[in-house]
């Protein structure tokens, strides 16, 4: 199987302490197209899932079996009603109860028709509730169920590009330093040494021409007295 194939594939996580009836639905759901993972009781699916731990005093070995790689996403979740320690009911209650696993879609299945159960867990939050023994055209109503966690996860995905690139965006513009516009004090001092600079040229022209004409001179001691006035 070809790795695109393999990332096109919905992975589901079936929970069932029945031997037979964990089989039987992996191979369903195999038929199908699906990746699965299947485990024999609630409290080992929550901790695949990382809600909790696995209980320590549990003193056989975990039964799990991952078909490829674990890593991949859950598109969806189907569960036995009826199992010892943590029910099916109690397994659907600590899903929706996780902000982080709530959108994960859940089906319940059990060999007995209770309607009280039933509604109980569609009222949960349960997608679909299916009677044992649990057949191909049960397993072709999950796709709908689970083309809705792939379209999140892609919006999910989209979303976080586009955050990404904004805070990409920002940073850039908070490392291009602005050109510092030239300070008051800077430029006064300019004009203060223009001043200075042309008032010593008129004093200079002024000692140079002593013995000419007074109206040689206008030009200078006009000069002269313009830049000495600015100063007060």
């Amino acid at each position: 199987m070809g790795m695109a194939a393999t990332e096109s594939q919905f992975h589901v996580l079936a929970v069932d302490d029945s031997v037979i009836d964990r089989k039987l639905i992996e191979r369903l759901l195999k038929t199908s197209a699906c990746q699965v993972t299947t485990v024999d009781s609630g409290s080992k699916a929550l901790e695949f899932l990382g809600l909790q731990e696995h209980d320590k005093n549990h003193t056989n070995q975990p039964c799990v079996s991952l078909d490829n790689h674990q890593e991949a996403q859950i598109n969806l979740i189907i569960t036995d009603y009826c199992m010892p320690g943590m029910t099916g009911y109690d397994l659907l209650k600590k899903i929706k109860e996780s902000a982080s696993l709530r959108n994960i879609p859940v089906v319940i299945m059990s060999s007995e028709n209770v309607p009280s159960r039933i509604n109980r867990c569609l009222e949960e939050g349960a997608e679909e509730f299916f009677l044992k023994p649990v057949r191909l055209s049960d397993v072709n109503k999950l796709r709908p169920h689970m083309m809705k966690t792939k379209c999140k996860s892609h919006k999910q995905e989209e979303s976080e590009i586009i955050v990404t690139e904004e805070k990409q965006a920002s940073i850039e513009i908070a490392h291009v330093v602005p050109s510092e516009p030239p300070k008051e004090t800077d430029t006064v001092q300019q004009q203060q040494q223009q001043k200075s600079q042309l008032l010593r040229e008129a004093v200079n022209r002024i000692k140079r021409h002593r013995h000419r004409r007074f109206s040689d001179l206008a030009f200078p001691a006009i000069l002269f007295i313009e830049i000495t006035s600015s100063f007060c």
